[in-house]
């Protein structure tokens, strides 16, 4: 009888090693803190650690410090694992769940949170299944506390601690579920919802009403209040995240089960929105009233205010979410428009208030983050007051043109302008303010002045009717006046940042190339101190405006004006304007309407003043908006950026070696110097002296993980464009780099496509010096990938057409040997007799055959006698490889690729081996197949003794696209287009090739009766093999040969050989 099977052994956990294991992990000793970390990554692997562990945390007699240990670790540790049977029998499953309901009274915030996240993690697996009654005991204890603390005039703070244990638990597992995405864990919400979201819903309403209607100065600094509006806010929550997941469920498949939920979320909208203006009225009145009496408040009432603004934040987050999800539905809601103009209204009463009263703080009377929530909300739902909606219906409730205008006017003068602090962090840190200044896309939902940018946009877009006419007006009453203080340097740049938001909005009304001539010239050059200022909203506007292709970038005075604000080092300026107008710049030349002829006379002297702001730039971002604007300049300068190589070479490696470990700024400069190549295409040799060390260096082993693709796409824009892979001037030469691309070659399969891509580049620059020097090594290192199983099999594709260019790019005498003793023949042969590839890379490989037939057909036959083994006779070879050739003629999709495989089977003739003659039949029928598909002839002064090329109406007289392998506008392009034309496939007329490899055939039989007689014994034995096989053989005779020469000679006017 077999003993059974057993699983890997697993110890017990000895529960008082656990404990002092923990104990010492919690001690202040290093060298016990080490010690048992060690021990304890044995333990996990020990069955009932987690257990242990769990019940560690739940002894309060322990002390504090080994209680938190114990409950972290379990947090890290076993929640990973909670399923496995290794660890954790059912039993401790179940101890461990209702040890974690017991943590619900726990003092310690560390161990509660934990426990919190404990629960909510083990309930997404286990609720309901295997913890059904987790929720009912989460409502109970919700329920009893609500009802002991509301019921009693004494506060019991157990009690309050219970509450607040409970909600934020509960809050966690709506916030696990909720992320759920399977069926299954959304049948769980939904039970959930109908579950809970009335009961929440009474808690709320309940919690909220009281200190509602209890709150006031003087209530505010009582410890009640604060735990009353901890306990609401808490209680929100939760309501949000239910009511959060019904709104985005009614918008998917299943959403009718949902829609009976909707008066219930229109009722908590409603109330929300009631909610909020009573709660933000009453926050403002007691701040402004504590701020009167009493201007410094006690920690409890200042926790009770952090905690309302907080709660008033939650219900405008509450709005703004639903109004993300489906701002359609959310304008539908009751009092959508009500709260949203009241949250308007507020940032109305905030520009109106005293100084001081905004602030981005919880204790402000306005804070910027309830401002910004304010401006968000009322932006997202302007499109519900535009007067022409897009369903094309007039729209009767419209905001009027007073309230537009009133708004554009507050944003203008209120929002938009700069601040004293804004000013201040100029002055204190100019490249970090400009930098976090232009990441205003990522920031504007954040920060007041990018908001209020937005705001005006949606303004202009939705009511364009009346906010244009008022930018014009304020436009023509502001551009001529002057500006020396710095109120008005404030406002002139406030408004110029208007137009530039609104610059395709305006570019019909206001006259920019006078503008420009008549002020933002001037301005540019002007010397006040204040006009930084205005200098750097000028170069800002230039890229807004032209960037937004308002105006095409054919005005002199333009580059003019960037070009100055670039170089100016005077007064009046500093590098925040420097760095803006490089960005401008780039903005600019990358616009469509850009004229590389106007913008030539400027191509020095910016190019000049980016390379050396690079280097004046004290941070790398700011290096690499530079950079990435030098870029540009360069690619739309093309081959006018040539007398600038010396400029821009010289600075690039101070910046690499400055860069040091900041591999994206490296980057940067591996793609700058890319375009550079690009730029300067058969002048790019001259920069080898960057390339070829840059190179080098950065597919080194620290490098190459970091800079990989942007290093291999410089190697290979400079393959392409150079004219010679030697030394120029002496200068290091692309040949020195071809050692490690072969190396890349043998090992890095994920980028293998754009290595053969740059392997192929050098063999269409150098082949025959590559061979000449490295011919094993080549072909060895193709080999490697080939015979890789994991080999992508477009790769394998791109490899043999890499090597049929080789082959067709230098003389058999070059690569034949290399080609055998690398194995790469053998290993072709292989897998062409096997079938052991695809139908793809056996198409291939056929091609590659071919090539190495009509190259030389000699050394085929020497290539296939050194491949020969006992096992499997050259004969054998011939045989198989033939009949997997027939086979394959019909993948074979372009005529080119047909007269090429007709052409090697003439070439193999040529050698008069039997297997092959005996096969002729079969090579008649391509011949046959071919030359109807095609159809080509000599041009008439051809036939009359000239050169003239042979016309073929078979095929275009362009390659695939895919040949050119993006090449266009290269060196490399003309180089494969002469490769192209010179192949013999194109140049030579098939039948008469084919004519005179069957002569040579008879030729060595030894003439043509024993042509003849070698034909007949190698039909009998093909026609007896075919017989054994159960084919229907052919009759043995010489009908073969007849037909192939009545075929070949009178289409050639030769009279009759036989």
């Amino acid at each position: 009888m077999n003993a059974p099977r057993m699983g890997p052994v697993v110890q017990n956990v000895n529960p008082e090693e656990l404990l002092n294991v923990i104990s010492a992990a919690a001690s202040q000793d290093p060298v016990q803190v080490r010690a048992s970390s060690d021990r304890l990554k044995q333990m996990f692997e020990m069955f009932g650690t987690f257990d242990g562990l769990s019940d560690i945390a739940s002894q309060k007699a322990l002390p504090l410090a080994v209680r938190q240990q114990s409950i972290i670790q379990f947090k890290n540790a076993a929640l990973g694992h909670w399923r496995s049977r290794k660890f954790l029998s059912d039993e401790a499953r179940t101890r461990i769940r209702a040890r974690c309901m017991t943590f619900l009274d726990e003092v310690d915030d560390t161990i509660a949170e934990c426990n919190e996240f404990i629960i909510a993690r083990i309930a997404r697996t286990d609720f309901p299944t295997n913890w059904p009654s987790l929720l009912t005991d989460l409502t109970l204890v919700i329920d009893t506390n609500l009802k002991a603390r509301y019921s009693s005039p004494t506060i019991d703070p157990h009690v309050t601690l219970m509450l607040r244990r409970s909600i934020k638990v509960l809050d966690e597992i709506l916030k696990e579920i909720t992320s759920k995405k399977m069926l299954l864990g959304v049948k769980t919400m939904a039970n959930m919802v109908d579950y809970l979201h009335q009961s929440l819903y009474n808690y709320y309403e309940e919690l909220s009403s009281i200190f509602t209607s209890t709150l006031n100065p003087t209530t505010v600094g009582l410890p009640r209040t604060a735990d009353d509006l901890l306990l609401a806010h808490l209680v929100y929550k939760c309501l949000v995240k239910i009511a959060t997941w019904v709104w985005n469920r009614m918008d998917k498949q299943g959403k009718e089960e949902f829609h009976r939920l909707q008066p219930w979320l229109q009722n908590l909208f409603q109330t929300s929105a009631l909610r909020l203006q009573t709660l933000s009225e009453l926050r403002i009145n007691i701040i402004k009233a504590i701020r009167a009496s009493n201007p410094a408040p006690d920690s409890t009432t200042r926790h009770s205010i952090d905690q309302l603004s907080r709660h008033v934040r939650l219900l405008g987050k509450f709005f703004r979410r639903l109004q993300q999800l489906n701002v359609s539905r959310f304008v539908e809601q009751p009092m959508c428009s009500d709260i949203v103009l009241y949250y308007w209204s507020k940032v109305v009463e905030a520009t109106n208030a005293p100084s001081g009263m905004i602030s981005d703080s919880n204790e402000a009377v306005y804070p910027v983050r309830f401002l910004v929530q304010a401006m968000v909300l009322f932006k997202e739902s302007l499109a519900q007051w535009t007067p022409t909606p897009k369903k094309g219906v007039p729209n009767s409730n419209i905001l009027s043109q007073q309230f537009v205008e009133d708004a554009v006017k507050l944003l203008v003068t209120r929002f938009i302008p700069l601040n004293p602090a804004d000013l201040e962090n100029w002055m204190s840190g100019p490249e970090e303010w400009v930098n976090f200044e232009d990441k205003e896309n990522e920031q504007w939902e954040y920060e007041l002045r990018p908001c209020g940018e937005r705001v005006l946009m949606t303004l202009c877009h939705q009511y364009n009717d009346y906010v244009v006419p008022l930018l014009e007006t304020t436009f023509k009453q502001l551009v001529g006046q002057p500006t020396v203080d710095l109120s008005s340097v404030i406002q002139k740049e406030a408004l110029y940042c208007a137009i530039g938001r609104c610059a395709s909005r305006l570019k019909d009304v206001i006259p920019f190339n006078e503008w420009l001539e008549h002020s933002l010239v001037p301005e540019a050059r002007e010397t006040n101190p204040n006009f930084p200022i205005i200098k750097r909203r000028i170069a800002w506007l230039m890229g807004q405006w032209i960037g937004n292709d308002c105006s095409p970038a054919n005005n002199p005075r333009v580059w003019d004006v960037l070009v100055h604000l670039l170089q100016d080092r005077g007064p009046g300026t500093d590098a925040v304007v420097r760095l803006t107008a490089a960005v401008a710049l780039r903005e600019c030349v990358d616009s469509v309407g850009f004229d590389a002829n106007v913008f030539a006379p400027y191509i020095a002297p910016a190019v000049t003043d980016l390379v050396r702001i690079i280097g004046d730039a004290d941070t790398m971002e700011s290096k690499r908006r530079i950079a990435a604007s030098l870029n540009a300049v360069i690619e739309r300068a093309e081959i006018r950026i040539v007398p600038l190589i010396p400029t821009i070479s010289s600075a690039l490696p101070q910046y690499w070696s400055s860069a040091g470990d900041d591999y994206l700024f490296k980057g940067i400069l591996l793609s700058l110097i890319t375009v550079l190549v690009g730029a300067c295409r058969e002048h790019s040799s001259m920069l080898g002296s960057i390339v070829v060390p840059l190179l080098h260096e950065s597919m080194s082993p620290g490098c190459i993980t970091h800079l990989d693709e942007d290093a291999l796409l410089l190697w290979q824009t400079a393959v392409r464009n150079t004219v010679t892979v030697e030394s120029v001037n002496g200068a290091p030469a692309l040949i020195d780099l071809f050692p490690l691309l072969m190396s890349l070659l043998r090992v890095n399969l994920d980028l293998l496509g754009k290595i053969i891509g740059i392997m192929e580049s050098y063999f269409l620059l150098g082949a025959q010096l590559i061979l000449q020097t490295s011919a094993v090594d080549v072909f060895c290192a193709i080999f490697e990938p080939l015979a890789n199983s994991n080999t992508a099999s477009i790769n394998v594709k791109d490899l043999i057409i890499a090597l049929n260019l080789l082959l067709q790019l230098a003389p058999a005498s070059q690569w034949g040997e290399a080609m055998h003793n690398s194995g790469l023949f053998a290993h072709v042969i292989n897998k062409v007799l096997e079938s052991k590839a695809s139908v793809l890379e056996i198409t291939e490989f056929m091609h590659f055959l071919a090539r190495i037939a009509i190259a030389d057909q000699n050394l085929f036959q020497n290539l296939m006698s050194a491949t020969a083994t006992p096992q499997k006779t050259e004969e054998d070879m011939y045989e198989e490889l033939l009949e997997v050739w027939f086979a394959r003629v019909d993948n074979m999709s372009e005529p080119r690729h047909r007269k090429l495989t007709a052409m090697a089977f003439a070439s193999l003739i040529s050698t008069g081996r039997p297997k092959v003659i005996g096969q002729l039949f079969e090579i008649l029928n391509v011949w046959q197949d071919v030359s109807r598909e095609i159809d080509e002839a000599l041009e008439q002064s051809a036939i009359e003794g000239s050169n003239s090329p042979l016309r073929r109406f078979w095929d275009q007289d362009e390659p695939p696209s895919s040949y050119y392998h993006e090449t266009e506008g290269t060196p490399e392009y003309d180089r494969r287009r002469a490769l192209f034309e010179r192949d013999p496939v194109r140049t030579t007329q098939m039948m008469p090739y084919v004519a005179a490899r069957y002569e040579e055939a008879k030729v060595v039989c030894g003439g043509e009766e024993a042509f003849k007689k070698q034909y007949l014994m190698a039909l009998t034995q093909v026609e007896a093999r075919k017989a054994a096989k159960g084919h229907r053989p052919l009759p043995v005779n010489l009908d073969v040969l007849g037909e192939i020469e009545s075929y070949l000679y009178p289409q050639l006017g030769h009279s009759n050989h036989r």
